[in-house]
């Protein structure tokens, strides 16, 4: 009896153990909503493609697939819209792919929704989450396979891709809701997973050895497991995280870069299919801190050295749309919006787990410039493909031909259905995603403003309700007024990341700085406020190519290219393609020594016109306004 009870001491301090490494807190969805120019930005989503791409694409969104549609031993491959000419994955990724366009559009349209406070959108979701509820078995399967089929695959499946962008946002409705019955019907869910593919005695992610995309994606169920974990501290979601990501890695998978094997080897270079290789960081981030092992902390290490890269100076993640053993590029490679959104993702499980100020440095740059600059300025489209130096989107890669391809994926749509449904419901999740984890707690009274950006936050504290508005511009000034609002005066800590461009803090608040957070601790009135700004100054960076760019604070400057708007297809209203053809090829290259200012939100120096070996007086923008622009000189 006594060595059982020092067993179980034992046990629980190796369980408090990995609890204190993790350093912040993640928050439940709704916790933080956005407000300013961000929250009209989501509107302007929601009123136009994120909200209406059931009405855009109405074939592939009223697929019963998770319903009386279900795959069975005979189905066929669907016809999604999409022009296959120079794909070799094969037909199969067919059979399953509107399950991944449904519900990765439903994840992001509902958090949009909620975020909002849409009221035409309230009752469209909770009727969504009623009749999938209505799919689920006794046994609790939810998912997209009949009786036939379900957990007896030998070759590619969607069997935990489907389940994963599905429980995503049920979760994410749960948490803003608090209803019960949705947790239920997921933890019953996820319990049949377990079952049916018992930990360390089957093998999930073993398909045969051809092309297995679905498969590989499916490694992402590890995102409901993780958050499983958070609503209950029930270690056996992580030891299942492990497990798949164990069984993943020593299983045949189709060139895909997470694999231990690949991460140990020295010699190898990323090159998956870039989503993949990005949505599976955080598998690797959620097995290291499972496995607690150094070997998993050298090929976290690395994994993310081999990431760094591959991603542009805009926080563009390579994968046009594989990697393919290439360095990040200005010009010649290109980034896919679904990787902006799973390496943003990503980045905010790492920060949640490492607190590192560096991180929140990525996610800001990859938001506000790679994802803003990806955004049609004056359309509600996106682009499927785009990179940092686009001089025109014609549907090729900046004029560039692929032989055996016909490429269409560069240039801007509601939809992108001639390629994939995926792009535009991804463009659907990132904003929701990155307004979700700006805010984190260290502890009990220590709130953690880790993303800037204009939002509100609402909580407690050992019963006291406390609601922190960040009033801002930011990233397109430097100004915060952080409006503190509680039911009764008490103490807390406010830690505020300082991002590393910051020059200087400006605040009459009494602060340290600690490992990039200024960190202000006092007595808080009911209604009380912080009010600080940074001092940024103009930078000149140079890229691997040895090429320069412009920043000042969060933001990346570019050089627009005045371009000729042509319209393409129409699917519905005004939504509609767009390409776009530069009116001028003039390219321009760095002067030294010139000079370069900052003023009311453009900077203003001096390029040389390659036309005519000139220096001409020019005038940046942020990245995130531009269709076509210069960033690399």
């Amino acid at each position: 009896m006594k060595i059982k009870l020092i067993f179980l001491l034992l046990f629980a301090m190796y369980l408090n153990a990995q609890q204190i490494s993790e350093k912040f807190i993640p928050l439940p969805f709704g916790s933080v909503k956005p407000t300013g120019w961000l929250q009209a930005q989501m509107q302007k989503d929601i009123d136009g493609f994120v909200g209406n791409l059931d009405v855009i694409v109405p074939e592939l969104m009223n697929d019963p697939i998770y319903g009386k549609g279900r795959l069975q031993k005979h189905s066929k491959a669907k016809d999604l819209g999409n022009l296959k000419s120079g794909d070799a994955e094969g037909d199969d990724q067919y059979k399953w792919w509107n399950s991944e366009t449904q519900s990765n559009w439903w994840d992001g349209y509902l958090r949009n929704a909620i975020l909002l406070n849409d009221k035409n959108g309230t009752e469209k979701i909770r009727k969504y989450v009623e009749n999938i509820l209505a799919t689920q078995d006794e046994d609790g399967y939810l998912g997209i396979y009949d009786k036939d089929l379900r957990y007896q695959f030998k070759s590619e499946n969607g069997e935990l891709w489907s389940k994963a962008t599905l429980y995503r946002g049920l979760l994410a409705y749960y948490e803003a809701t608090k209803d019960e019955k949705v947790f239920k019907a997921v933890e019953k869910a996820v319990e049949n997973v377990m079952q049916n593919y018992p930990i360390y005695a089957s093998s999930p992610f073993s398909s045969g050895e051809t092309f297995n995309g679905g498969v590989s994606h499916g490694l992402t169920f590890t995102d409901v497991l993780e958050r499983m974990y958070f609503y209950t501290k029930d270690e056996k979601y992580r030891a299942y995280s492990l497990f798949l990501y164990n069984d993943f890695s020593n299983t045949y998978q189709s060139e895909e870069d997470a694999q231990l094997k690949n991460i140990f080897n020295i010699n190898y270079r990323l090159k998956s299919h870039g989503v993949h290789t990005f949505e599976h960081l955080r598998a690797l981030i959620i097995a290291t801190y499972a496995a607690q092992n150094r070997d998993f902390d050298k090929a976290l290490a690395t994994y993310l050295d081999r990431i760094n890269k591959v991603t542009t100076i805009s926080g563009g993640a390579v994968g046009d749309e594989w990697i393919a053993e290439r360095n990040a590029d200005a010009t010649h490679t290109g980034y896919e919006y679904c990787s902006l959104q799973e390496l943003l993702d990503s980045y905010n499980l790492l920060f949640q787990k490492t607190g590192s100020a560096d991180i929140g440095d990525k996610i800001e740059n990859t938001f506000y410039n790679a994802a803003q600059g990806s955004r049609n300025p004056n359309h509600s489209c996106i682009a499927y493909l785009k990179t940092d130096n686009s001089f025109e989107m014609s549907g090729t890669k900046n004029g560039e031909t692929e032989p055996g391809r016909k490429q269409t994926r560069y240039k801007y749509s509601p939809a992108h259905q001639d390629v994939a449904v995926c792009c535009n419901p991804n463009a659907g999740r990132i904003s929701p995603y990155f307004v979700q984890n700006s805010w984190m707690k260290e502890n009990e009274t220590t709130f953690v403003a880790a993303l800037l950006m204009p939002n509100i936050l609402v909580t407690s504290a050992a019963g006291n309700s406390i609601q922190i508005e960040n009033i801002t511009d930011y990233p397109y000034q430097n100004h915060f007024k952080f409006k503190i609002t509680q039911t009764k005066t008490s103490k807390f800590t406010l830690k505020i990341r300082k991002p590393n461009w910051v020059q200087k803090v400006n605040t009459n608040e009494k602060f340290q700085i600690e490992n990039g957070f200024i960190v202000i601790n006092r007595e808080f009135s009911t209604n009380d406020y912080v009010d600080l700004s940074f001092e940024a100054r103009v930078e000149i960076k140079t890229d691997p190519a040895n090429a320069r760019y412009f920043t000042f604070g969060a933001l990346l400057y570019a050089l627009p290219i005045d371009s000729k708007e042509i319209s393409g297809r129409n699917y519905f209203g005004t939504f509609k393609d767009f390409t776009y053809e530069p009116k001028s090829n003039i390219r321009y290259t760095f002067k030294n020594n010139v000079k370069t200012k900052y003023e009311q939100g453009k900077i203003y120096t001096e390029l040389i016109n390659q036309n005519n070996n000139k220096p001409e007086k020019v005038e940046l923008i942020p990245f995130g306004k531009t269709i076509l622009r210069q960033v690399t000189f």
